[in-house]
């Protein structure tokens, strides 16, 4: 890496971040700034000294890494570090974010750190494609949240960032392009209907002839259909079969 990180370490564990400081001691392009006990302590921290990086437990005594999360606005990249596995799921998106398990492993580790070459995404990252049951940690109106992909109905994009449809309730805008979305996105699954729609073909109800050649798509849970172009009618039917 050339650009050197600025990370604060947040656990309310001293011990757990004394073991994570030491192995980062290892990484030079890695610089610990600071570090916090507490959810209310690391917004502070954040404030003051507008980290790069956050190594973020997820359990605190009567709260969790989410709720720091809930309560700051930044585009600081987030590792998680815990000892709960029940969490540890696939969980970044195209910034990569990443999980990792105590005791932390010193290659997994390194791994990690090797996904934060840049605060952009590479060429290789947005072309390496998502899995349907893999869950990413996205920003949806400002709150963090880990999104099944398999429950996304819907993807339109609303100017410089699209809005997401689930089928467990949620929607919201996110900062990733539809250009992102249709690269990162499996495509034997979702596909785009519309200059400015991708869907999920799982949720595919049925289609209906419309006016001027086009087509009607009905979504499962939409009380109204999504006008489909033409020239994407050949490529939804092969997606479906």
């Amino acid at each position: 890496m050339e650009k050197r990180i600025h990370a604060l370490l947040v656990d309310d564990e001293e011990l757990a971040r004394s073991d994570l400081k030491s192995q980062l001691a290892r990484f030079p392009e890695v610089e610990v700034i600071a570090e916090a006990d507490s959810v209310s302590s690391a917004v502070e921290k954040i404030e003051r000294y507008k980290p790069d990086l956050i190594f973020l437990d997820i359990q605190f005594p009567g709260e969790s890494g989410f709720d720091l999360l809930d309560r700051i606005h930044t585009d600081t990249k987030i590792i998680f570090v815990t000892a709960f596995d029940e969490f540890a799921i696939r969980a970044f998106d195209v910034n990569a974010q990443d999980y990792l398990l105590k005791p932390v492993n010193p290659q997994r580790l390194a791994l990690a750190l090797e996904r934060l070459e840049d605060s952009m995404p590479s060429e290789d990252r947005l072309n390496t494609t998502f899995k349907y049951d893999d869950s990413v940690f996205l920003s949806l109106n400002g709150k963090y949240h880990f999104l099944k992909l398999n429950t996304i109905m819907k993807i339109t994009s609303a100017g410089n960032y699209s809005e997401v449809v689930t089928s467990k309730g949620l929607k919201g805008l996110t900062d990733k392009s539809m250009k992102e979305w249709e690269q990162r996105l499996p495509t034997n699954m979702f596909t785009r209907i519309h200059r400015s729609t991708i869907i999920n073909v799982e949720f595919v109800e049925k289609i209906e002839p419309w006016f001027n050649y086009a087509y009607r798509i009905f979504l499962k849970g939409f009380d109204k259909p999504i006008v489909m172009s033409r020239r994407y009618v050949s490529i939804i039917k092969d997606r479906m079969n």
